[in-house]
């Protein structure tokens, strides 16, 4: 698990999207909404993401309407549920050191 972190912040914020079924639209938007705007994904970068997260096993197709493959909605799986936990983890370590660091140096 150590060597698929850290991740990239776009797959950081795609897997935080799906953690309730999303299709790649959805995704998009709340994304922008999340970092209110400061990260949008393009359509490319998401659904290559979206098909390298699935190859990993990190989030599964929860519905897919037979007539179009735009109407796939993904959802995290447990595997994907467990790297983001590390990740955060991860994250908030760099954030603890930081602010320990920052009251040393006002001392």
């Amino acid at each position: 698990m150590e060597k698929d972190i850290p991740l990239t912040e776009a797959v950081y914020y795609i897997l935080l999207a799906v953690r309730k079924p999303k299709h790649g639209y959805g995704i998009i938007q709340e994304v922008e909404k999340l970092t209110a705007g400061r990260v949008i994904l393009g359509a490319g970068t998401l659904y290559g993401a979206l098909q390298t997260l699935q190859k990993k096993k990190w989030i599964q197709i929860y519905s897919a309407d037979t007539e179009s493959r735009r109407k796939k909605e993904y959802i995290l799986t447990d595997s994907g549920k467990e790297i983001f936990k590390a990740e955060k983890k991860r994250l908030e370590e760099l954030l603890r050191n930081a602010s320990l660091m920052e009251e040393e140096s006002n001392d």
